[in-house]
């Protein structure tokens, strides 16, 4: 159930919407979750526009965005990486109608501690959340 969280200056998207959903919906493909409500309804993707004066590198441009994905541990093995990174620079710079953007594209993967996951106000353990989709996916099978 991971989060994302994009960073650009204000008007680097014009679908900031579509974005968020091409994102989350990558991100829950590759993670390999089953589609049940749990996981659809926690992965989600949050779009932060910046002022063009917040954001620059040490020449001063300010034409980059960052995406931090953040997972319970142990989510995404080195495939997963591989995949997350390379999928999600890629629909950032479709997103943004520039295909040079995917060189200016950071995507910082982070994990949470065993039991730093937050949902419905409860810190879980992978093994909570593990024994939750399974109880949702024995319900919805019912």
């Amino acid at each position: 159930m991971p989060m994302i969280d994009v960073y650009a200056v204000a008007g680097t998207f014009g679908d900031k919407h579509q974005l968020a959903v091409d994102l989350a919906t990558t991100l829950m493909r590759i993670e390999e979750v089953p589609d049940i409500p749990m996981f659809r309804q926690n992965t989600a993707a949050f779009v932060h526009e910046l002022d063009t004066a917040d954001l620059a590198n040490v020449d001063g441009e300010n034409t980059y965005v960052r995406v931090q994905v953040l997972t319970n541990h142990g989510a995404l093995d080195r495939q997963k990486q591989l995949a997350v990174v390379a999928e999600l620079t890629s629909i950032v710079a479709e997103a943004a109608g520039d295909p040079t953007l995917a060189d200016r594209t950071w995507v910082l993967l982070t994990e949470a501690p065993d039991g730093g996951w937050g949902l419905a106000g409860q810190a879980n353990t992978n093994e909570e959340l593990v024994a939750a989709a399974r109880a949702q996916i024995a319900e919805i099978g019912s």
